[in-house]
């Protein structure tokens, strides 16, 4: 499951991302306000979730079933 929320998570950082770069709009910046408490946990929470899913490249032998 945490890996899930994970993906997730870090897919909404992606997301945020291309917004930038293509349209330099950040979205959760807009949301929260820039450099807002909320925004700033967001991007802490999409940074571990990166490096939570590090972790997913060294998973072996496991099917990834959708539940």
């Amino acid at each position: 499951m945490i890996d899930k929320i994970a993906l997730f998570i870090l897919l909404v950082g992606g997301i945020n991302w291309g917004l930038v770069g293509l349209f330099e709009f950040d979205l959760v910046a807009w949301l929260f306000g820039p450099l807002s408490v909320l925004s700033r946990i967001v991007y802490i929470l999409v940074a571990l979730s990166a490096l939570w899913c590090i972790s997913l490249y060294f998973k072996r032998n496991e099917l990834v079933h959708a539940d």
